[in-house]
């Protein structure tokens, strides 16, 4: 047999290799049927708004906008000089720093409270039980307070983010230290890791997946509680379009401007989770 033909022969895979291939092949067929029948339903939804809005009129205008009205109020919002104070832009713009400001600052000090927990029992005993009285407060009932203190400015809203953003961050990174098997934190006990790299090496890789989790819930908490403060008092953002369209009885510019923090909100934990898959890349 010839070199050439050899050649040819492609190199057989070994059963490991053929087991991953299969479910990387069946991830992908799932991944597009779960996109085709997402397109389907938003087709249908969308077929469904039109015919009870605009061909039959079974919906009242003035109970829930048909698609002309959302469109009229698009471009309203979009072209200057825009709703509301600007155009849908600078409303974005100004919701979206706002969230991610408030949600850096919640993450951060909540990932860093629920390791000091879930690695001291010394420190789990003086801050869990001020935690848990704070926390069956609304965060929205924090408003008032935000508002005394810090005024009508963003770094009210921040507050306000930070405290409702902060809480599942801090209840996933704990449960994910202590979710770690005690038999690997004495391995590594014995092999002399302590401290610091007892927190690097074998602490944050085994809580990392609790902490993800923890953090996907901050970020879409982070989205709601900025638009229920920008409806009590805010000069811009989503949440400010809102107060206005439904001052002025607008109910396109309302479903409008949901669709758009829907959308935002989406987005900002689909970049996260993208993060995720490449940080945790060692457990595929």
């Amino acid at each position: 047999m010839s070199s050439g033909t050899l050649d040819a022969v492609p190199p057989a895979r070994s059963p490991a290799a053929r087991r991953v291939f299969r479910a990387d092949a069946a991830s992908r067929a799932g991944g597009r049927r779960r996109a085709l029948i997402g397109t389907v339903v938003v087709v249908v939804a969308v077929g469904a708004w039109y015919l009870l809005t605009t061909v039959t009129g079974a919906i009242s205008p003035g109970r829930f906008p048909g698609p002309a009205d959302v469109a009229r109020a698009a471009r309203q919002i979009i072209l200057p000089p825009g709703y509301s104070g600007g155009t849908l832009a600078y409303h974005v713009l100004q919701s979206c720093r706002l969230v991610l400001l408030g949600f850096v600052v919640a993450a951060s000090s909540g990932v860093l409270l629920g390791l000091l927990m879930g690695m001291s029992r010394r420190a789990e005993a003086t801050i869990n039980p001020v935690f848990l009285l704070l926390r069956p407060i609304p965060p929205l009932g924090w408003i008032p307070l935000a508002i005394l203190w810090l005024g009508l400015g963003d770094t009210a809203k921040i507050f306000v983010i930070w405290v409702a953003a902060v809480v599942p961050s801090v209840i996933n990174t704990f449960t994910g230290v202590r979710n770690i098997d005690p038999t690997l934190i004495e391995a590594a006990r014995m092999m002399g890791a302590r401290g610091t790299r007892m927190l690097t090496d074998v602490t944050l890789p085994g809580a990392l997946p609790m902490i993800f989790t923890g953090l996907r819930l901050s970020l879409q908490v982070s989205w709601t509680t900025l638009v229920a403060a920008e409806l009590v008092g805010a000069f811009a953002g989503l949440g400010k379009v809102l107060s206005s369209a439904a001052l002025d009885i607008n109910p396109g510019m309302i479903f409008f401007a949901m669709v758009c923090v829907g959308l935002l909100g989406w987005g900002m934990t689909r970049a996260l989770e993208f993060a995720e898959r490449k940080v945790l890349a060692w457990q595929s």
